[in-house]
């Protein structure tokens, strides 16, 4: 008792920070700690498991884990700023699904497949916000050349789709949603009556669910949390299950906005004042309105007057709505008629599709549920794309934001997917995506733009469904057309497909942003070849005397590009496998910032490629590649140092000599006369292939298997 009683001390003292992380009702999760201690049990998770094992001989406890909820519990490791340290975070889940199946306990994962338009506000809200902390970020970084505090830490750009994969890669079974995911966590574990589910979200204190379990209060090692009681948080109340959904509703959750309820708490606090000075506002309005909810008839003509006394304004239904957005299948409410409720889950989604070919939808919305598309179905079923905050610094004028970079591609991939469909007409995609000078008050309408492919692109039936050689390299080459480098296909089908995937990507980039310099290009081509071998205690032991925020922020952009090539490799029928476009593979956030800044510093490539000689031609023929189809485009590729301020005292090797040309002022590549073909004079192919990665634990794979941008590019104005 007196472990539990200091649990619930620090629970206490955690209560602000919660109400930071969770999401559903404002100051709920908080309330419940202080006022209703008694609903927070301190539990052990394998005792459970043998419970649910005795009582439920035929089937295996299982814990249905709200993942969006949990990404920012699972980083744990020290560097979060530089773009993600990839292969340690991948040990990371791993060690978290082995402690579980040591209790014998399954996991199942869930992930928010979409922003429903009822939480477009709230989302962009929080862009907002997270664009100051961003900003703040950044300060800090160039204050003090260094990553501050775990009290700044925001999450690497695109972590949560890339968790996806990596759980999906690690042999879990993942699932990626179709509405918003707390209904659904809460609906499989009702019908599959799961041992629990794991997240921070205080909507499952509402839901009439399997028990909820607290992530933020997770202690693995010994598999111990907090486990919320819903009864007991009736008891504290004065109410039953049976009147949680409108209490949630009538506090103001993702349905109904708080700004209409204010004059009703303000009666309710009237007829019910609080009796402890000490609570706050928040906490008074919660007890007055469970108050008023005791004393109400459960009947459909209580909810009725209720909806004639707000404001709701011309929506009369929002209560009844956020009320039974609530309900799970087979459940039924006192205050909702059978006859009243609206039984489409997913209302009319097929019928206003973007793709009318229905084996197509049906096939993107499979691998959308399973985890093993990126972003498809959204396109294919609504027309609408969203991308989150970036590590970026919005300062840095010389290079654009990221959702800006990767637009053309975008329209490309929006071309593959959409120009067959509405009568031979490309639809507008919708763009709801975060970049500096987008006030995010309504979405982009962007026109989808035909990869320049000879003969045309190929339909989706080809891409998706065809068998044979000549279907693989159509595959191929519409990936490569949509990044503008079909012309170099020879070349990249013979690199390693993570080196291949890693130079499209480096090569759109210094295509598009003109700023980028013949460093930063150093410092990409030795990222990918000195990540090679490298295991994740090697990278975690890797120390940074100081933080450079333009690595910070091309590390960032880099990162993205990967989400970029998964939609494009999704769209074109998976010519490469999923695997192979993951940042363990090609990306390492401090291994990045350690290339940078050497390369910066005009450091020799002796030290840029830690003195391993059987880098230096792979170096040469990579960045040659790269530099070729640059100079086709007519982009040279410029020196610009930044100066050797860095790391003041670090000692460096003599230069090589035959490295001396890679510090001229630009480099061209000695075959930019050439349209196509092989490097040089007949390369034997150790000089052009390079080896595959060291083991890095990926599990199985997941294949079942815009006009010429040849100027610089322009930020819009707005």
């Amino acid at each position: 008792m007196h472990f539990g009683m200091l649990f619930l001390f620090f629970l206490l003292l955690g209560c602000c920070e919660l109400q930071k992380s969770t999401m559903g009702i404002k100051g709920l999760q908080g309330f419940v700690a202080r006022v209703c201690p008694d609903a927070c049990r301190m539990v052990d998770l394998k005792e459970m498991a043998e419970k649910h094992r005795i009582d439920h001989p035929d089937v295996l406890p299982v814990i249905v884990v709200d993942a969006m909820s949990c990404v920012r519990h699972w980083y744990t490791p020290e560097s979060w700023v530089c773009g993600g340290q990839w292969r340690e975070y991948l040990t990371v889940l791993e060690d978290f699904i082995d402690t579980f199946k040591a209790a014998g306990i399954e996991l199942v994962f869930f992930f928010d497949g979409v922003v429903e338009e009822k939480k477009r506000d709230e989302w962009i809200k929080r862009r907002q916000q997270n664009n100051k902390e961003i900003a703040d970020l950044f300060q800090f970084i160039k204050t003090h050349r260094k990553q501050p505090g775990r009290g700044m830490f925001v999450l690497p750009s695109a972590l949560p789709t890339f968790t996806r994969f990596a759980l999906k890669s690690l042999g879990q079974k993942t699932v990626c949603t179709l509405q918003e995911a707390d209904f659904e966590v809460a609906a499989y574990a009702l019908e599959h009556n799961c041992m629990g589910i794991l997240g921070q979200d205080s909507d499952y204190l509402i839901y009439n669910t399997s028990p909820y379990f607290s992530i933020e209060k997770l202690c693995l090692d010994r598999l111990v949390t907090v486990m919320y009681s819903r009864e007991d948080v009736c008891r504290a109340l004065g109410l039953s299950m049976k009147h949680l959904p409108l209490f949630a509703c009538l506090l103001g959750n993702d349905v109904v906005p708080e700004n209409l309820l204010e004059g009703f708490w303000r009666k309710c606090l009237v007829t019910c004042p609080s009796r402890n000075r000490n609570y706050s506002r928040r906490i008074s309005i919660i007890l007055a309105v469970a108050n008023y909810i005791s004393k109400m008839p459960c009947s459909y003509s209580s909810l009725k007057h209720l909806e004639d006394i707000l404001p709701l304004g011309s929506d009369k239904t929002l209560l009844h709505r956020g009320m039974e957005s609530y309900l799970l299948p087979g459940q039924q409410s006192p205050w909702i008629p059978p006859d009243a409720r609206n039984s489409k889950i997913f209302s009319d989604q097929e019928e206003s599709a973007m793709c009318r070919d229905m084996e197509i939808f049906q096939l993107a919305k499979e691998h959308h549920i399973q985890s093993e598309n990126h972003v498809i179905f959204n396109i294919l079923s609504n027309g609408v794309v969203e991308c989150s905050n970036s590590l970026e610094d919005d300062c840095d004028t010389e290079i654009p934001g990221q959702s800006l970079i990767y637009r053309p591609a975008r329209q490309h991939i929006y071309s593959v997917l959409l120009e067959s469909e509405k009568d031979g007409t490309c639809p507008l995609v919708k763009e709801w995506v975060v970049y500096c000078g987008n006030p995010l008050q309504q979405p982009e309408l962007i026109q989808p733009i035909q990869p320049s492919i000879p003969g045309g692109t190929p339909n989706l039936k080809t891409l998706w469904f065809a068998k044979g050689p000549d279907v693989e390299k159509q595959r191929y080459s519409t990936f490569l057309a949509c990044f503008h480098l079909q012309d170099a296909m020879e070349e990249l089908q013979a690199l390693e497909a993570p080196v291949a995937a890693f130079c499209c990507l480096v090569t759109y980039l210094m295509l598009q942003v003109s700023s980028l310099s013949l460093e930063d290009l150093n410092a990409f081509v030795a990222l990918i070849l000195c990540l090679k071998g490298k295991s994740a205690a090697e990278l975690t032991s890797l120390q940074l005397l100081q933080v450079d925020p333009r690595a910070v922020h091309l590390g960032a952009v880099l990162v993205r590009g990967l989400t970029t090539l998964l939609m494009a490799n999704s769209a074109c029928g998976f010519p490469f496998s999923m695997d192979d476009l993951m940042p363990w593979k090609v990306f390492d956030g401090k291994l990045f910032q350690e290339k940078y800044q050497k390369s910066h510093r005009s450091c020799s490539m002796e030290e840029l490629l830690e003195g391993n000689e059987s880098l230096y031609t792979p170096f040469q023929n990579l960045k040659s590649l790269i530099c070729k189809v640059c100079a086709l485009k007519k982009r040279t590729i410029q020196s610009r140092p930044r100066g050797n301020g860095f790391i003041a005292g670090t000692h460096q090797r003599e230069p090589n000599p035959r490295f001396q040309q890679t510090h001229r002022s630009s480099f061209v590549s000695p075959y930019h006369n050439q349209m196509r073909g092989n490097f040089g004079r007949n390369p034997q192919p150790q000089e052009l292939l390079l080896h595959k990665f060291a083991d890095v634990k990926t599990g199985r794979r997941y294949r079942s298997g815009h006009p010429d941008q040849r100027r610089r590019f322009h930020v819009p104005p707005w």
